[in-house]
């Protein structure tokens, strides 16, 4: 099946909330301590200006037909200071794929998209952000290259099932 990744337009708008109550679910699924379900990050006047944003450039991987089968939020980053050397770098803030079309190449075009994208603009990496929870898409990340560049630890301080402090 052919796919095309286009930037997203406010016509995707049902499409993309469909698509992050999906990405909110696994995550919800995963760590229900964390995420509440089911819900999106966004709502739909914020997906309207995140579309409007430059800075935050969001793709949509379709079909012949113009569904919509995956997304890809990224968010454009400097970094630099004292510490730090001075880079761009696109932030892929959430890529998903819908559920009825996952291994049919729809990732693998939005990342090679963005990372296109990133390469255009003149970035220096192309940076995200994976759930422990959700091993499937850091088997898939890993699949297309990306290495783990900084890791989050935590301790639980209070479990609430156990209506107890750790």
């Amino acid at each position: 099946m052919p796919i095309t990744v286009r930037p997203a337009t406010k016509n995707d708008i049902p499409a993309l909330m469909a698509l992050l109550v999906q990405v909110n679910m696994v995550h919800h699924n995963g760590r229900p301590d964390l995420f509440k379900g089911p819900t999106t990050k966004y709502t739909e006047a914020g997906l309207s200006a995140i579309l409007a944003d430059p800075a935050t450039p969001v793709f949509v991987g379709v079909d012949e037909s113009g569904r919509v089968l995956g997304h890809g939020f990224c968010v454009m980053q400097h970094s630099g200071g004292q510490l730090m050397e001075e880079h761009d770098t696109l932030y892929i803030d959430d890529i998903c794929v819908d559920e009825s079309a996952r291994g049919l190449g729809v990732g693998r075009a939005l990342y090679g998209h963005i990372l296109a994208y990133a390469r255009e603009k003149g970035c220096y990496n192309v940076t995200l952000n994976v759930w422990t929870c959700n091993p499937g898409a850091m088997k898939f990340y890993e699949k297309l290259g990306l290495k783990p560049y900084k890791v989050g630890m935590e301790t639980i301080l209070y479990n609430e099932e156990l209506g107890m402090r750790n």
